[in-house]
């Protein structure tokens, strides 16, 4: 196994640079095949790798392969390595298996567009970057990943850049997760000065060994850290980047929201959960921002008429989730809930780009309406992964990873009741803007007709998808319904600290009792206000508080008209100050006295030779005087 893990990662990137040099004058469907190909055999490694290491782990159940040293300077020698282990097989699997069927996808709803290389190119990278980062061993080779990852972002984001809307999402998430990428920077400049090393490992024993719990410098190291996680897992303050990223293609937002980019930021506080457990002001925090988002995402999420949209701010809030779990300290149910969330949000994500494509880019889920009978296997498939991200009850795989995370919360080992109010209240809304995007976009009377029908191609990663919407659960139950921990032991290696403590089971059961309740309770009230009586909230929705209400959620609380105000339109009003910068000055006076000397050195070419003669002769006489005086 250890003799091939590096071509998990290089297969994609392979598809990239062939696609990249080649693609052009290929056929698309030989475009296809290596686009969707390379993922695919990455897939199938991939769970050739699960099977060995389940089957027959290895020592001390991880695999380090070394391929040589990338610098060598003072000591620091960072090298080209992979490590795998539970947690990063549990990340691999995820990304290429979710990342497959996207690809598949992405062969039928792209055919008909333009740059049908160049979109697969992007994909090919966006997934070997995330697997770079996911298998390095070092921090340095991991921000390698991590920023082929933001870079790809941005050029799928604004894949069709002709539009300039799509051009200003696509710098809008770059300059955004620019801002994380640079603190973390500056935590990997910290921890290597501190502790000489970056390889993980290392890192995390030089830290416990060096460093005492609630240390300034590991307080510090672990904030960078998170503000580097915030930035590319768009949660709270950095989170305004992912609603727009919308403006890319189906299939992109699916592979951003679902299965990479957003979650790289809990891979990185889930592989360095040391240093925040050596920080507990900063795990506190990590907390408080994933409940924070959390609710705020919801808020905005039941306002939104673009479909993509509702899914984007619902990504955020799921994300918050996870952020929620890492801060209570339950490692294992942060990176369970990563895994069901890939399942069901892509699901969405594929389910809503069919729609999208039937009706000629309509977005807007009030122009939508009956299309479950138009189209019963997007709408079976999409009612699933809409069940599994509302945690309905007992059948589907969202509610068994909340469903832990809402415990942790609770009796985690950094849980509070605060964390679980946030939780609950999350959950409620959760259902809420779910089916409402159910229930208006497939209920009811229809608006429209779709006009392209899916082919298997579009139809097989749905299915797929919704199988493991719901059967991927059961692979971690709760004391109460089973006591299956398959998933957490598994993480044992990796987390070796008890997610949560050992709370009582009646404790337990009320509080999965009162989210179920709180769940069907929020389903029929979204029957009641978006399927019943629409009329009713319509009629709300006009006075002067449900629209002044509205516009401020629908804005996602007005993050960026507070941002424009205290950041862009002072920097803008300072560079039309500061035209002419104060530090060019000098060499801008140098280039003017050049300007000019040419000017006046110019005029003595007159073409005349009496002028240059006579020119010759002062000088001569001149340069005598010189010598015969001096």
């Amino acid at each position: 196994m250890v003799d091939w893990l590096w071509l998990i990662p290089v297969l994609p990137l392979t598809g990239f640079f062939t696609l990249g040099v080649f693609g052009r004058r290929m056929s698309k469907s030989l475009v296809a095949l290596i686009g969707v190909g390379g993922v695919g055999l990455s897939a199938a490694l991939s769970l050739l790798a699960a099977a060995r290491f389940i089957l027959t782990p290895p020592q001390g159940y991880s695999i380090t392969r070394t391929f040589w040293t990338w610098v060598s300077a003072g000591g620091f020698a960072p090298a080209v390595s992979f490590r795998l282990d539970s947690l990063s097989l549990v990340f691999v699997l995820v990304v290429t298996f979710v990342g497959f069927f996207i690809h598949l996808y992405s062969a039928e709803f792209m055919a008909e567009g333009e740059g049908y290389s160049r979109f697969f190119a992007y994909m090919n990278l966006f997934v070997s970057s995330m697997l770079i980062l996911i298998l390095a061993d070092n921090l340095l080779f991991f921000y390698l990943g991590w920023e082929g990852v933001g870079l790809c972002s941005y050029l799928l984001i604004g894949f069709w850049y002709k539009d300039p809307v799509n051009g200003r999402a696509a710098r809008k998430a770059f300059i955004m997760t620019r801002i994380g990428d640079t603190a973390l920077a500056v935590g990997l400049f910290l921890l290597f000065s501190k502790l000489g090393t970056l390889d993980f490992q290392a890192v995390m024993r030089e830290a416990a060994a060096k460093w005492p719990t609630g240390s300034s410098l590991a307080v510090i190291s672990a904030a960078l850290l998170l503000g580097g996680a915030v930035g590319k897992s768009a949660q709270l303050p950095l989170q305004t980047w992912l609603p727009d990223a919308m403006a890319g293609p189906t299939p992109v937002s699916a592979l951003i929201h679902a299965a990479t980019m957003v979650t790289a930021g809990v891979y990185l506080i889930a592989r360095t959960h040391v240093l925040f457990e050596l920080a507990p002001s900063v795990q506190a925090a990590v907390g408080v921002v994933g409940a924070l988002t959390l609710l705020i995402s919801g808020f905005s999420a039941l306002v939104q008429v673009d479909i993509k949209r509702i899914l984007a701010y619902s990504t955020i809030s799921q994300i918050g989730y996870m952020f929620l779990a890492l801060g209570a300290g339950a490692w294992s149910a942060a990176i369970f809930h990563f895994m069901t969330h890939a399942f069901f949000k892509a699901l969405l994500f594929l389910g809503a780009g069919v729609v999208i494509l039937g009706l000629h880019e309509e977005h807007n889920i009030f122009k939508m309406g009956g299309l479950r009978k138009q189209t019963p296997v997007v709408f079976w498939t999409f009612l699933v992964g809409a069940g599994s991200l509302s945690a309905l009850p007992l059948v589907t795989a969202g509610f068994y990873s909340k469903e832990w995370i809402l415990w942790s919360a609770f009796s985690g080992p950094r849980g509070s009741y605060w964390l679980l109010a946030a939780g609950l209240i999350g959950a409620f809304l959760t259902v809420l803007y779910t089916f409402r995007m159910v229930f208006i976009a497939f209920f009811g009377e229809a608006k429209g007709r779709l006009e392209h029908r899916p082919g298997h191609r579009l139809k097989t990663p749905l299915v797929v998808l919704a199988f493991f919407s719901i059967v991927a659960g059961f692979i971690q139950i709760p004391r109460t319904l089973g006591n299956v921990s398959l998933f957490s032991n598994f993480l044992r290696s990796a987390f070796p600290l008890e997610d949560a403590g050992p709370g009582s089971l009646k404790g337990e059961a009320f509080l999965e009792i009162l989210s179920a309740a709180i769940v069907l309770a929020g389903l029929f009230l979204a029957f009641l206000l978006f399927l019943k009586n629409a009329r009713r909230l319509n009629r709300f929705a006009a006075t002067r508080f449900g629209v002044t209400g509205g516009r401020f959620l629908f804005s996602g609380w007005g993050f960026d008209w507070l941002y424009d105000r205290l950041f862009v339109r002072p920097l803008m009003w300072l560079a039309r100050i500061n035209r002419n910068d104060i530090i060019d000055l000098p060499y801008l006076g140098i280039a003017e006295i050049g300007r000019e000397s040419h000017a006046v050195l110019s005029r003595t070419q007159t073409g005349r030779v009496r002028w240059y003669v006579t020119v010759m002769v002062i000088g001569a006489i001149i340069t005598l005087t010189l010598v015969v005086f001096l």
